[in-house]
């Protein structure tokens, strides 16, 4: 191979020879021989080559669409002798196309779902308990997390058990994954309720008591909440205060079959929820089960005590608070709720926009601390990708 066309990202790519290539009108259907076949359009071809479309230093796009000349054609296409993808355009510009890089848009490895692992729903029939990893090696073996990671985006929920107390062993795992979010709460913020006998606690929120928390997922008050929420455990001394988790997608798919007017009521009817304070005010209006657009990860917006105003027409405010009503206790109903403790060295990570979590109440005496961070969805995925391409390519 006397010159390996450059690709437009900086992976490596098998090499795999096209065996035909064709013009048909504004495409080039291409064909290699185990059957397989894409047709690439002119203009994607031409934003594409690496040196004439993208720039090599940075792999990335130099063509203003506003500049791109609509008359541009392909006025031939053919193989190399290695099998790579050869073209000339109408405006005099010549380029080749690494056939496996082709391929892997032929076989849709370029989508956002690629490289990821299968979404998997549940119930507590299925899943009793997190998906459950020892942390004992985990910072001297790179494979521990790249598992944690996997079943946290499949079932959205893992946990890590002999973890490190230490923040800063927490913090030095948790920097190969990606950056945590920082909040108004704090980029690492305490869950911590020391209860005396008489039932008064230090506590600035309803999390920081001993009171039960229902069902709810965290910050509904943003644009774009949270994506994955990590609660580690300090010290649990309390009687009680099980942590609870469901399935947010099993419970909306059961509510979509049984209840169709309070699912239509969830994803249509939008409140408005803000964060109470005096030196912040984060406000979003929208509909306790946000769909977004087509390929969106589901958001569930359900958190009580910072819903605040029903942002609908009069005539539908009866029918969206039954529909709440039917899917909190849903999403609080045994045959969804996953129930489990909290020891120390635990580590519970799950999707903030999927998981519903909450908490049962506990026994007045005794300490109770846990450490929550948040790490954007982006981040979580963008590591399983590279992770899991790492061990394809090491195979």
């Amino acid at each position: 191979m006397a010159s390996t066309p450059l690709t437009p990202d900086f992976y490596r790519y098998e090499w795999h020879s096209l065996t035909s290539a064709a013009l048909d009108d504004r495409f080039v259907s291409l064909r290699w021989p185990d059957g397989a076949t894409l047709r690439a359009f002119d203009l994607w071809l031409l934003e594409s080559g690496v040196g004439t479309g993208v720039d090599p230093a940075t792999r990335e796009g130099l063509l203003d669409p506003a500049h791109m000349n609509p008359d541009v054609r392909l006025r031939h296409a053919d193989l190399t002798e290695d099998g790579a993808l050869a073209v000339a355009f109408s405006n005099g510009v010549d380029a080749e196309y690494h056939p496996g890089w082709l391929r892997h848009v032929a076989d849709r490895q370029h989508l956002p779902s690629s490289w990821m692992p299968k979404i998997i729903t549940w119930t507590p029939a299925s899943l009793p308990e997190p998906p459950t990893h020892d942390a004992t090696q985990v910072l001297t073996e790179p494979e521990i997390l790249t598992e944690f990671v996997n079943d946290l985006v499949s079932y959205g929920i893992a946990r890590f058990r002999n973890l490190s107390t230490e923040l800063a062993d927490v913090q030095q795992m948790m920097a190969r994954v990606g950056p945590m979010r920082d909040t108004n709460f704090g980029m690492v913020w305490d869950v911590k309720a020391i209860v005396d006998h008489a039932g008064s606690s230090d506590t600035n929120s309803t999390a920081n008591t001993n009171l039960r928390l229902g069902p709810h997922t965290d910050l509904p008050t943003r644009e774009i909440p949270p994506g994955f929420q990590f609660l580690h455990c300090m010290v649990n001394e309390t009687e009680g205060g099980f942590s609870t988790m469901a399935d947010g997608a099993a419970v909306v798919a059961a509510l979509q079959e049984q209840h169709a007017e309070h699912y239509e009521a969830l994803t249509t009817l939008r409140w408005v929820f803000f964060n109470r304070g005096e030196g912040i005010d984060h406000r979003w209006s929208g509909p306790m089960i946000d769909l977004g657009v087509e390929g969106s990860p589901l958001t569930l917006r359900a958190f009580y005590p910072v819903r605040a105003f029903p942002d609908m027409p009069e005539a539908d405010m009866p029918r969206a608070y039954e529909a709440m009503r039917v899917f909190a206790s849903m999403a609080d109903d045994p045959a969804f709720r996953m129930t489990y403790p909290f020891e120390p060295g635990d580590l519970v990570a799950f999707d903030n926009r999927r998981i519903l979590h909450g908490r049962d109440a506990f026994a007045s005496g005794g300490a109770r601390h846990l450490r929550g961070f948040y790490i954007d969805r982006d981040e979580i995925l963008s590591f399983a990708r590279v992770s899991n391409r790492k061990r394809v390519s090491h195979a």
